[in-house]
């Protein structure tokens, strides 16, 4: 990056765009974003967003290419929640309902595709050998 570039989003203090601002890489340890919250175990626990770093990609279609990631305080993160032992047994539950074949009645052992709404022997009209 050069040094017009990290001059141009360098804004601690937001008079320029709003809200504290620095390049790439160049942020306050103790600010960091939502994926990297998550790595840790944390989430942003209702918190207002603390910052951003600003960056220019030629990959982004954006005016000017210029991508945002916005940035939390990690002393005030909350610790993730678990899902309850219910909670997993419905998900599980779901989850099995999206392999079972309506035509066969067979666990396809993957999520059927939408689009065919069967598994892909009977979509393909073969016989499944029992």
């Amino acid at each position: 990056m050069s040094h017009r570039t990290a001059a141009r989003f360098f804004d601690p203090t937001g008079a320029r765009h709003g809200i504290p601002t620095w390049p790439w890489r160049m942020a306050p340890p103790h600010l960091v974003t939502r994926r990297q919250l998550a790595a840790r175990g944390l989430r942003p626990g209702g918190q207002d967003i603390a910052g951003q770093v600003l960056w220019r990609s030629r990959r982004y279609n954006a005016p000017g290419g210029v991508r945002a990631a916005y940035l939390y305080d990690v002393r005030l993160a909350l610790p993730k929640r678990t899902a309850t032992d219910r909670q997993r047994a419905a998900l599980a539950k779901a989850l099995k309902a999206r392999r079972i074949c309506p035509d066969c009645g067979t666990d396809a052992g993957y999520v059927l595709p939408r689009h065919l709404g069967t598994c892909l022997d009977c979509a393909a009209g073969w016989e499944v050998a029992s």
